[in-house]
C-alpha cells in the first residue's frame, strides 16, 4: 500500500465550537474550508473538522502535537489544562489540553539533552 496523503478525521457534538477552539485557541492554520467542514495543519499531517457526532469521545484516541515552547503552550491554552506539564519518564515534557468535546490533546516538547535532538550523524 503506497499512502500518498492522511488526516485525523473528528466528528464533534457541535462542529461550529470544535472548529473554532482549533481554529482559535490552539491556532491551527486552515488548509482548506468546504461546506461543513475545516481541515486544519497539523505539521506534516491535517485534522479535519466535519460532520457530526452524538457519542462521547473515547481515551482511545489522542492528538499529539510536537510544539517549540510548552510554556507558551500552557499560559495561552490555562483554561483547557486537564494535566500540567510535566517530564515523562521517556524524557518528553507534556502537557495535556482537552477540546470541547472531551477529546485529549497531548502537547509535547523535546528538551534539548533528549536523544531525539541528538545529530545521528555524529
Amino acid at each position: 500500500m503506497e499512502v500518498l496523503s492522511s488526516r485525523v478525521l473528528l466528528r464533534s457534538r457541535d462542529p461550529e465550537r470544535a472548529r473554532a477552539f482549533y481554529r482559535d485557541v490552539l491556532g491551527l492554520a486552515v488548509y482548506r474550508e468546504f461546506p461543513g467542514g475545516t481541515v486544519f495543519f497539523l505539521g506534516h499531517g491535517f485534522l479535519e473538522v466535519s460532520g457530526r457526532s452524538d457519542s462521547a469521545p473515547t481515551e482511545a484516541v489522542q492528538l499529539w502535537l510536537q510544539v517549540r515552547d510548552l510554556r507558551a503552550a500552557a499560559d495561552r491554552l490555562a483554561a483547557h489544562v486537564v494535566r500540567p506539564a510535566r517530564r515523562e519518564p521517556w524524557g518528553l515534557d507534556e502537557l495535556w489540553v482537552e477540546d470541547p468535546d472531551g477529546v485529549r490533546i497531548v502537547l509535547v516538547e523535546v528538551p534539548p539533552e533528549h536523544p531525539l535532538r541528538r545529530d545521528a550523524r555524529d
